[in-house]
């Protein structure tokens, strides 16, 4: 069975599924995915993603705010820590840096990224890292803010294998999505092959970033199983190893979740 350790279920469109988010869910199954992420980017819209899969008892969630949105959505701990008390918030995030899209919000970026990791470091809760063009000061920041008893993983990840190494080294795993399938991905699908399942995940972040052959259609948690066919071939490897170490480490890393 696969985990689809990262999506955005209420971003997705659902007209090419009789507007029922209950037959994503079931398509994912039959693909034996089992359980997914459903991760937060915006504290203003967190009640209406957990009430959009709340009734779903295979889908865990996040609480969080994505860099690109922390002008609309400032970081704020009371709020966060109110919903960490909810046994299905098994992470906190997306937060992280993304330097690609602007530079006007880096202050704020780095300001919300430290007080997520020190409040996941109170809470003993990981931390979903987004990290775009900003390597240094994530890694900086992890060192500077972070509790390595909980740490977090680097998700989507696109950023080279230095990086990844340090990540790891702050006891970080790293997550792959349908990028690795693309055919200009052969960089980063050297990084796939470095980095120790033991240490992995795989996700599909959707409705984003489908997979090879899926590429320009909405993404779906089903696809997560074409994520790790690919791992498995980078690697040498059955598919159902893949399967089982990155289902093994999700519920390693997201310690909440073994409990349901």
């Amino acid at each position: 069975m696969f985990i689809d350790s990262h999506c955005h279920l209420d971003m997705l469109k659902l007209d090419k599924h009789d507007g029922q988010l209950s037959n994503v869910i079931s398509a994912a199954q039959e693909r034996n995915v089992d359980k997914m992420l459903c991760v937060c980017v915006d504290l203003n819209k967190f009640d209406s993603m957990y009430a959009c899969a709340s009734d779903f008892d295979n889908v865990f969630f996040s609480a969080g705010i994505h860099p690109l949105h922390v002008e609309e959505s400032p970081y704020d701990g009371g709020r966060l820590r109110q919903l960490a008390d909810n046994p299905r918030i098994v992470a906190l995030g997306e937060t992280g840096l993304d330097y690609h899209y602007t530079q006007d919000s880096i202050e704020q970026q780095k300001e919300s990224f430290a007080g997520h990791l020190q409040l996941a470091g109170e809470l003993d809760l990981p931390v979903i890292v987004h990290t775009r063009d900003a390597r240094e000061d994530t890694i900086e920041l992890i060192k500077a803010h972070g509790n390595v008893n909980s740490a977090g993983v680097l998700h989507c990840f696109t950023e080279s294998l230095e990086m990844a190494k340090s990540a790891l080294e702050l006891g970080y795993m790293i997550s792959f999505s349908g990028i690795i399938t693309f055919r200009n991905a052969e960089e980063l699908r050297e990084v796939v092959k470095a980095v120790p399942l033991e240490r992995m995940l795989i996700e599909t972040d959707s409705p984003y970033l489908a997979p090879v052959p899926f590429r320009g259609k909405q993404n779906q948690p089903a696809y997560v199983a074409d994520v790790a066919a690919c791992v498995a071939e980078l690697k040498g490897i059955p598919v159902e190893q893949v399967a089982e170490q990155t289902t093994e480490n999700f519920y390693t890393l997201f310690k909440r979740t073994r409990a349901s």
